[in-house]
C-alpha cells in the first residue's frame, strides 16, 4: 500500500526490442492516421472551397469519414480473425505498411480545385482512394499491430503502453505540422510533394519491421471454428453475454469518440480560420500538443502504479468543461480568447488522450486469452465506426446550418465544441460501471499473472538467448 492507501504493484518489464517496436511502428502508424483523419479532410475542404462549393466541403468530408469508418471496421473484423487464425501479426504489419505508404502517395495526384464538369469525378476519387488507403492501413495497424500490443503486454504495463500510444498521435501532429506542414499549400495546383514525403514514411517502416518486429513467443494459430465463425466470434450474443463488461467499456470509449469526432476533422481550419491564427497556427498547436503530452504522460505513469479506476470520472469531467470552454470563447475577444483557447486546448486534448488510453487498456484487460485479433473488429465498431458516423453527421448539420454566417473563408463554427461537450456527458453512464468493476478486474489479472510468471520468465530467457 502507498501512503495514501492506494495499492501499488510491480510492473512487468518490456524488453528493448518490444519498446522500440511499440514506439517506431506506433508512431509511424499514427503519422499515417493523422494524415488520413486530419489532412485528407482538410484536403477535401480546401478542394471544394477552391471550387466554389462550400456545401460540398462539409458533405464530402462527412462522406469520406463515414466511408473510411465502414472500411476500417470491416477490414479489422476480417483481418483480425485472419491474424488469430494464422497465429501471426508480423506479415500483416510489414506488407500493410508498405502498401499504406503507396496509397498515401497517390493523393498527391488529386487537383486542388475542380470545374463543374469534373467535380463529381474528383469527389468519387477522393472517397474511393481514402477507402483503399484505409483498407491496408487498418489491416496493418488496427488489426495486426493492436493485436500484437495486446499480445506483448499485461495488466501491469498496459496503462503505460496505451498512454504512450495515445500520445504518439500528438507527436505525429508535431512532425507533420512543424516538420512537413510547409509542404502543404491549398493554393497549389497539386500537393504531390507533401503526400509523397508522407507516404515514404510508412513505406520504409514496412521494410524496417521485417528484421525488427517479432511475434510473441508461443503465439499459436486459433482454428476452433470455421473462418467466418472465427471472424465474427466477438459479435455472437453468447460471447457478448459472457464478456459483458468488455462491451460496457467499449460503449464508454464510443461516447468519448463521438464527442471527439464532432470537431476533429475540422480542427485545423477551426484554428486557422475560425480563431484567426492563420499561418501562425503552429505556435498554439505546439503548445497544446506539448501540454497534452505532459498530461497524458503523467496519467500513464499513475495508471499502472495505482490503477485506472481513480481517473475515469475526473478526466471525463475535464473533457466536458474544456470543450464547453472552447465553445464559450465565441463570446470573448482579444487576450482572453487566446488565453482560454490555449488552456482549454491543452486540457481538452490531454483528457481525450488520457481517457482513451485508459479505456483501451481496460478493454485489453477484458479480452479472453487467444482472442486478441478477433476482438479488434468489435473494438473498431465502438471506437471508429459509430463515432466516425455519428460525430461527423452532428458537425455537418451544425456546419451547414451556420454556412455563410462567418464571412469569407471556410470557418467551422464554435458550436461543434458545444455539441462535443453535450455528447461527452453521456459517457458518465458506462464509465460508472467500468469504474465499479475495475478493482475486481485488476485483482483477478494480477492473481493470474502471479500464477503464470515462472512460464513467462522461461520464455524471456529463451528469447534473450536467440
Amino acid at each position: 500500500m502507498g501512503a495514501n492507501g492506494l495499492q501499488t504493484v510491480k510492473t512487468t518489464r518490456l524488453g528493448g526490442r518490444v519498446w522500440i517496436s511499440i514506439l517506431l511502428f506506433g508512431l509511424i502508424g499514427q503519422i499515417a492516421w493523422v494524415v488520413e483523419n486530419m489532412y485528407f479532410a482538410t484536403l477535401a475542404q480546401d478542394i471544394f472551397f477552391n471550387s466554389g462549393r462550400q456545401d460540398l466541403s462539409y458533405i464530402i468530408t462527412t462522406v469520406m469519414v463515414i466511408a473510411s469508418a465502414l472500411t476500417a471496421t470491416a477490414t479489422s473484423i476480417f483481418a483480425g480473425g485472419w491474424c488469430d487464425r494464422l497465429g501471426k501479426r508480423k506479415p500483416f504489419i510489414c506488407i500493410g505498411y508498405v502498401l499504406w505508404g503507396i496509397t498515401i502517395m497517390l493523393f498527391g495526384f488529386i487537383p486542388m480545385s475542380a470545374t463543374a464538369k469534373n467535380i463529381a469525378t474528383v469527389a468519387v476519387f477522393l472517397v474511393v482512394l481514402d477507402c483503399v488507403m484505409t483498407l491496408v492501413g487498418s489491416t496493418a495497424n488496427d488489426a495486426a499491430f493492436n493485436a500484437w500490443v495486446a499480445d506483448v503486454t499485461d495488466t501491469t504495463n498496459r496503462g503505460k503502453v496505451n498512454t504512450v500510444l495515445s500520445v504518439l498521435p500528438v507527436v505525429a501532429v508535431v512532425i507533420i505540422f512543424i516538420g512537413l506542414g510547409s509542404l502543404y499549400d491549398k493554393t497549389n495546383a497539386y500537393n504531390w510533394l507533401f503526400f509523397l514525403v508522407l507516404g515514404i514514411i510508412p513505406f520504409v517502416a514496412g521494410f524496417l519491421a521485417m528484421p525488427l518486429l517479432k511475434d510473441k513467443p508461443g503465439l499459436a494459430p486459433v482454428k476452433n471454428e470455421s473462418y467466418l465463425q472465427d471472424t465474427f466470434y466477438g459479435f455472437k450474443p453468447s460471447v457478448a453475454k459472457a464478456n459483458k463488461m468488455m462491451y460496457v467499456c467499449l460503449a464508454a470509449t464510443c461516447v468519448v469518440g463521438i464527442s471527439q469526432q464532432t470537431f476533429f476533422s475540422y480542427l485545423i481550419n477551426f484554428i486557422v480560420e475560425t480563431l484567426g491564427f492563420g499561418d501562425g497556427f503552429i505556435i498554439p498547436m505546439a503548445v497544446i500538443i506539448v501540454g497534452a503530452a505532459v498530461v497524458a504522460g503523467v496519467m500513464g505513469f499513475l495508471y499502472d502504479k495505482v490503477g485506472r479506476k481513480h481517473f475515469f470520472v475526473p478526466l471525463l469531467a475535464v473533457l466536458i468543461v474544456s470543450t464547453l470552454a472552447l465553445y464559450l470563447i465565441k463570446f470573448a475577444e482579444g487576450t482572453v480568447r487566446v488565453a482560454v483557447a490555449y488552456v482549454a486546448g491543452v486540457l481538452m486534448m490531454g483528457s481525450v488522450l488520457s481517457l482513451s488510453s485508459a479505456l483501451n487498456a481496460s478493454f485489453q484487460d477484458y479480452i479472453p486469452a487467444g482472442c486478441e485479433g478477433r476482438f479488434q473488429g468489435v473494438r473498431m465498431c465502438f471506437t471508429v465506426l459509430i463515432p466516425m458516423i455519428v460525430g461527423p453527421l452532428i458537425s455537418m448539420g451544425i456546419g451547414l446550418d451556420a454556412m455563410g454566417m462567418n464571412g469569407d473563408g471556410f470557418k467551422p463554427p464554435f458550436e461543434i465544441f458545444l455539441a462535443a461537450s453535450i455528447v461527452a456527458v453521456l459517457a458518465f453512464v458506462p464509465i460508472f460501471f467500468v469504474r465499479k468493476d475495475a478493482k475486481r478486474l485488476r485483482e483477478s489479472l494480477l492473481a493470474k499473472k502471479a500464477e503464470e510468471e515462472p512460464v513467462e520468465e522461461q520464455a524471456e530467457v529463451a528469447e534473450e538467448t536467440e
